[in-house]
């Protein structure tokens, strides 16, 4: 909204410093610094809400030490990290942009379904929460709506520059030949021709290429978030590891959006993706500002209304710059806490049935509830997880010239 109006100001009247706006990283400073404001401001005063409405999260004791002292804890805080990304986003970022459209689109959708299983098992005194059928409908039904605009919408493209032999851009005017085209290709890292498209793996005729896509989309999607929900387990963990997450999401996002780095790096073009910085650093900041709130020992948790919404949020942005195929690396904290919870009940299943007892892999799942069962502090455990996280994201930025 406020590019809009300052857009129109530097234009038609040029007033001083509206021009500002039309820099992206200006934009997104003043995202950052808006959203952690909101979500620091805001929280106290929804906190407040909350526990006067008695949105307590009711535990399950799982034997773990101090676990039972943060029953009655406010629950919902989501909606705190939501508000604190959407606001900043619509004040400050290109509204007419698909690619910020989708990621506000995802935000919503994810954050209403979450919200509807936190009010089940809060309001309805239900602990089952929202029936896990309706979860993966949900997540089915953004998987359509995200593989369908990315397949067809007509602003979705990537830009391809005409080369001459020497893979050297052809000049005409000291200005580079180009075509934008509507393509399905993704990014592969660690390979020097790193890029795929799916239409090639398509084993059918190319008119059901867009079947396939949307059904990679779909289970990205609902893997993602099924993994930003279980690592949503003690104080910290999934705020903190959300934020460095993004935070490197935006930095491919501005990169893929620069023509002059494009070259440099030699990596996909991909016009307008650059205007996801202001998105990712208003998540960001959001998610800094709730773990004012959401560190040990946390005075709210942000429930499925959060975590759901953040692994969406994740998927859908890998989607929209095309390196979802980074997300093992980048998203391994998510990966590694959804293979621990599918590898226990998976071994223990087995194990039941050759040896009529069954056995464990890790003392609980998902894996920090493994760590907490050796005795160790939950604040080491977070912090722990996100150094992990970060030197996964430093990987994940050295593939644009590691191949």
């Amino acid at each position: 909204m406020l590019y809009q109006l300052f857009d129109i100001l530097h234009r038609k009247y040029d007033l001083a410093g509206a021009g500002l706006f039309q820099y992206i990283s200006f934009r997104a400073v003043m995202a950052v610094v808006l959203s952690i404001l909101i979500s620091v401001s805001l929280g106290k005063y929804l906190i407040n809400v909350l526990r006067k409405l008695q949105v307590g999260e009711s535990i399950r004791d799982l034997g773990l030490e101090g676990q039972m002292e943060k029953k009655g804890t406010p629950t919902m805080g989501g909606l705190i990290i939501i508000l604190a990304v959407v606001l900043p986003t619509l004040l400050f970022a290109k509204l007419d942009n698909i690619y910020i459209i989708l990621l506000l689109v995802a935000t919503l959708w994810m954050g209403a379904i979450g919200f509807l299983d936190d009010y089940i098992k809060v309001f309805k005194k239900d602990k089952e929460g929202l029936s896990g059928r309706f979860k993966i409908i949900g997540q089915v039904g953004l998987g359509l709506i995200v593989g369908l605009t990315l397949y067809f919408n007509d602003s979705v493209v990537v830009r391809e520059f005409k080369t001459d032999a020497s893979n050297q851009r052809v000049l005409v005017d000291d200005k580079p030949v180009f075509k934008d085209v509507h393509s399905t290709k993704t990014t592969i890292p660690f390979f020097k021709g790193n890029e795929a498209d799916y239409s090639k793996i398509n084993p059918f005729d190319d008119k059901y290429t867009w079947v396939i896509y949307v059904l990679i989309a779909t289970f990205i999607i609902t893997a993602v978030s099924n993994g930003a929900n279980i690592t949503d387990g003690i104080d910290g963990l999934a705020a903190g590891t959300t934020a460095i997450i993004v935070g490197t999401l935006g930095v491919l996002a501005y990169v893929s959006g620069r023509v002059d780095f494009t070259q440099y790096l030699n990596i996909m073009y991909i016009p307008n993706s650059g205007e996801l910085l202001v998105f990712s650093t208003a998540l960001v900041g959001a998610t800094v500002g709730f773990l004012w709130y959401n560190s040990y020992p946390a005075q709210v948790f942000m429930g499925d209304t959060g975590s759901l919404s953040l692994g969406g949020i994740v998927a859908v942005f890998s989607l929209v710059i095309r390196k979802e195929l980074l997300i093992p690396i980048l998203c391994g904290i998510y990966l590694i806490e959804n293979l621990s919870v599918i590898l226990q009940v998976s071994y223990f299943k087995y194990t039941r049935k050759k040896y009529g007892e069954g056995r464990r892999i890790f003392l609980m799942s998902p894996l920090h509830h493994h760590y907490q069962k050796k005795m160790i502090p939950e604040p080491k455990i977070v912090t722990r997880f996100w150094i992990v996280g970060i030197l996964l994201a430093m990987l994940t930025l050295a593939t644009l010239k590691i191949r």
